[in-house]
């Protein structure tokens, strides 16, 4: 034995997914929640850092710089999660709507849905007579998912979930409002701003990796796009205060 097939010319260990491909089971699922949790942490740290430092910009009270922060914090929390549900739950609607529609093909045209299948498999590349041989194969085992698959990109096992993320983008909007919140009422008043728009640089340095490191993109633009959004927001709204607070 020499560990090679000898029909495909490979080694028995180079058949199925590498290791660091995202080919697991739950992946659109992973990505769903990792869109969201991203996102939801990003709009926490940036929104909640805009307000607590737009306040700060016109008054030096801790506490109506805490009372916008926490209000600021619990009305995004909660856009955040309303938002997320419906938009994903009108995705798995649609998706939901398409596979019945497949289903019913399958039931009411069987033969016409095979050789559907069959021609799109030639479309990428097979010949008629093995692409009719994998469409037969795949029919036999699970005709919607192989349908669903190369027809419409769904897998009818994998559904996006509207709860998960709508429970991600508000837990994560949550956390990251809490480190500008906490730090600006915290931390002394004559140094509050600089120490705020550190932390909030350095906690989107770390949400711009994360989002690349595992959405496999590339980290220094993800870090780059998050800060210079982040910076710009702060600047604006922290203006914007002086402005206002030097007017009333």
């Amino acid at each position: 034995m020499t560990g090679v097939d000898e029909q495909a010319g490979a080694p028995d260990e180079a058949i199925g997914p590498h290791a660091d491909e995202p080919h697991q089971e739950g992946f659109n699922d992973r990505l769903n929640w990792l869109r969201a949790g991203v996102l939801g942490a990003n709009d926490g740290i940036v929104s909640t850092a805009g307000i607590v430092l737009g306040v700060a910009g016109a008054t030096s009270d801790r506490t109506a710089i805490l009372v916008a922060g926490i209000a600021g914090l619990a009305a995004g929390a909660m856009s955040m999660a309303a938002g997320e549900y419906v938009s994903v739950s009108t995705q798995r609607d649609s998706e939901e709507a398409l596979l019945a529609k497949e289903s019913r093909e399958l039931r009411d045209e069987p033969e016409d849905e095979l050789a559907e299948l069959a021609g799109l498999y030639v479309d990428k590349g097979l010949d008629p007579d093995l692409a009719l041989q994998v469409a037969e194969q795949l029919t036999a085992k699970d005709a919607l998912a192989a349908h669903a698959e190369i027809e419409l990109g769904i897998d009818p096992d994998d559904l996006t979930s509207p709860w998960n993320a709508a429970l991600a983008s508000m837990l994560s909007f949550t956390l990251g409002a809490l480190l500008p919140l906490l730090t600006i009422v915290l931390v002394a008043a004559e140094v509050r701003v600089a120490v705020t728009v550190v932390a909030v640089v350095a906690a989107l340095m770390l949400t711009g990796w994360l989002s690349a490191r595992f959405g496999y993109g590339s980290p220094s633009r993800a870090v780059i796009r998050n800060v210079i959004g982040g910076l710009l927001a702060m600047a604006v709204t922290y203006g914007i205060g002086q402005l206002v607070g030097t007017q009333v």
